[in-house]
């Protein structure tokens, strides 16, 4: 396998670990850092627990989980992690001041043409790279959790990003295996946070409204929408569900969306009563206490179905 640029990764956690799993499994030299010893400390066993699963889902190229974790290197200081680095994935915390404070870090400390990418799901660039120098190479890449098995990955310019910037960054992505989303432009929420939304909204709404249980509307999604999405995005879904393609489904089904769409334009409280009922919904199908199997078993869940999915590809 090629080997493309060396990346860093800031931070050592969960989406930390599995993005070194990615850029590994792409065929980069990984250096992983934690200023955090214990975190850093623990980083390998869950590279390897990592890629372990997905050598065993045969989703590694034909590598082995070993090939991955020799690929990562545990850094013990910032400078030693970004020297030499052509991309930098961090992934601190959800907290503003931080990421000021890290990127400031980074931009001083990277080498000048690295690309500086966060991970952030709900900060927009612009509001942790304003003041930095090296603003123009600063962007989000904000991956769907877990990196190492779901490829989409949003791509955030702020104002003053470099678009030049942006391709370097999906280009890397699609290099190593993810499936870059570009955004022309920072937007609260992103893509997959904005769409995820908007279906929740009028999740609650139904629940608020009395029109069906919790339990009901997720068999809607779970066992009527999804699966089908699963396959296709939303757009290709309602080409193929018209004779005459989008356009002809617009002129069957447009002014029945126009009028749903007139009463979802009030939002609905998340809160009070409505959350208890869907409070009260989840536990009874799922204890608090069994949480961690129950995400445990969508994890292993999920590998199959990616690995079905990416099977699916590779024969059409």
């Amino acid at each position: 396998m090629t080997q493309t640029p060396k990346t860093a990764i800031i931070g050592s956690g969960l989406i930390g670990c599995a993005w070194a799993v990615a850029f590994a499994r792409g065929g980069c030299t990984v250096a992983l850092y934690d200023q955090n010893t214990a975190a850093a400390g623990q980083a390998k066993d869950t590279l390897t627990n990592l890629a372990s699963e997905l050598e065993e889902a045969d989703m590694l190229n034909g590598q082995t989980a070993q090939d991955i974790v020799q690929r990562v290197s545990i850094a013990d200081t910032l400078e030693s992690a970004l020297s030499g680095a052509a991309h930098v994935q961090e992934n601190v915390p959800e907290k503003l001041d931080i990421k000021k404070q890290v990127f400031a870090q980074l931009d001083a400390a990277a080498p000048p043409d690295a690309i500086l990418a966060s991970s952030t799901s709900a900060l927009l660039p612009s509001a942790f790279t304003e003041h930095l120098t090296g603003r123009h190479r600063c962007l989000v890449a904000h991956p769907i959790n877990p990196p190492s098995l779901i490829p989409a990955v949003e791509i955030v310019p702020a104002p003053w990003t470099d678009p030049e910037a942006v391709e370097r960054c999906a280009a890397l992505m699609e290099r190593i295996g993810q499936k870059p989303i570009r955004m022309t432009r920072e937007i609260d929420g992103f893509i997959m946070n904005r769409l995820q939304g908007a279906l929740l909204q009028e999740a609650f709404r139904l629940v608020a409204d009395g029109i069906a249980s919790p339990e009901d509307v997720d068999t809607g999604l779970r066992d009527g929408l999804a699966p089908r999405w699963a396959l296709l995005g939303p757009f290709e879904t309602i080409d193929l569900n018209a004779p005459g393609g989008v356009r002809d489904y617009v002129a069957r089904y447009g002014a029945m969306y126009e009028t749903i769409a007139a009463g979802q334009r009030e939002t609905r409280d998340w809160t009070g009563d409505t959350l208890d009922r869907i409070e009260q919904s989840c536990r009874a199908m799922l204890p608090l206490d069994r949480i961690p199997q129950a995400q445990a078993e969508r994890d292993s869940r999920l590998v199959a179905l990616m690995k079905h999915l990416g099977q699916r590809k590779t024969n059409t």
